[in-house]
């Protein structure tokens, strides 16, 4: 009898301790995925067609947000001109001299034409509106992949920002669409950019 109740206590004792420690787990579990998700790793839908084909709309991308400098071909989510969520791709960078178009209607970064059929919406031109640009230090020359439904840095160069996003203002790299799973797609810079000096 007396064997029983020692029994019984001791597992009571051990539900009670099973209990604590997946209440534990748990509440571990959930702040760690809130830190990565404040410092690390970010979600964002996308709620345009300006980075078609790339990026459809209702896509969904996780961004790095521990990625370090933008650079010249990454597609990065940023603090937009009206303080929204955006995403583009970064086409110059600091010092970069941005010219549209050359005589083949491409895009020049530093003197050097982008090939950029790889990733341009089809049959859609590198850009409708002329401009010729040098992007100050600490700031970013950034378009969508379907220029002519993408208002971007182009849309705003009559502004007093000139159109430029500080790279402070970027949130992280988009390193992969997630969303949904039949066009899952881990990005990487177009060989294009490798060629700009």
């Amino acid at each position: 009898m007396t064997f029983t109740k020692k029994a019984e206590g001791v597992a009571k004792e051990k539900k009670k301790g099973g209990f604590r420690e997946t209440v534990l787990l748990l509440v571990l579990g959930v702040g760690i995925a809130l830190l990565l998700q404040a410092f690390v790793i970010g979600s964002f839908y996308i709620p345009s067609e300006s980075m078609e084909n790339t990026l459809q709309i209702n896509d969904r991308v996780f961004v790095n947000k521990l990625s370090g400098k933008p650079e010249r071909g990454d597609i990065v989510v940023f603090k937009g001109w009206d303080g929204e969520d955006t995403i583009k791709r970064v086409i110059g960078v600091g010092g970069d001299k941005v010219v549209c178009c050359d005589k083949q209607r491409r895009i020049t970064v530093n003197g050097t034409p982008l090939d950029e059929e790889s990733y341009l919406y089809p049959d859609d031109y590198p850009s409708g509106d002329k401009f010729d640009v040098t992007v100050p230090a600490g700031k970013l020359w950034l378009m969508g992949d379907h220029r002519s439904a993408s208002f971007d840095s182009r849309g705003h160069a009559k502004e007093p920002g000139r159109g430029f996003i500080s790279e402070d203002d970027v949130i992280g790299k988009a390193v992969v669409r997630y969303w949904p799973l039949s066009r899952g797609y881990l990005f990487s810079r177009p060989e294009t950019f490798d060629k700009v000096k």
